[in-house]
């Protein structure tokens, strides 16, 4: 591990706010590649919360990762257990399993190697062992997405 790295801390300034929902509307319209639009029930107005992610697959499921801490998000998936993806027309509604360390380190190495433009915000460099990674998984929560059982 690169023990003199600083990890970035990810800020929501006004500049995100005013991107994000573009973003939004450009992700769920297909145009961001891997990327789709995440809509979580607000933990405290229970209103839809929507932002844009990055789903991997990795050892045969699929993951999402907070690259940059427990921010709202992660907060609202943790409250509810349950989320939906929208990318173009497609919706899909998933349960959420969050990992533990030991099985969030090879995804976080994973998701780095997809989304490198997250590395700053990692202690951990693109090349270092998954050790490294679970070493700060606690930083970075992981979700497996689940299919709902049908209602």
């Amino acid at each position: 591990m690169n023990e003199q790295r600083v990890p970035k801390t990810y800020r929501h300034t006004g500049i995100h706010k005013a991107i994000n929902p573009v973003m939004v509307v450009l992700t769920r319209a297909g145009l961001i590649p891997g990327s789709a639009v995440l809509t979580a029930r607000g933990r405290t107005s229970g209103q839809p919360r929507s932002t844009p992610v990055t789903a991997i697959e990795h050892g045969g499921a699929r993951w999402l990762v907070a690259p940059y801490g427990a921010v709202s998000w992660v907060r609202n998936v943790r409250a509810s257990g349950e989320l939906t993806l929208t990318r173009r027309r497609t919706r899909r509604r998933f349960a959420v399993r969050e990992a533990m360390a030991e099985e969030a380190g090879p995804v976080l190495k994973r998701y780095v190697a997809v989304a490198p433009i997250v590395l700053p915000y990692f202690v951990a460099g693109r090349d270092d062992p998954v050790e490294s990674f679970i070493a700060e998984a606690d930083r970075h929560p992981v979700f497996e997405l689940v299919e709902p059982h049908p209602r």
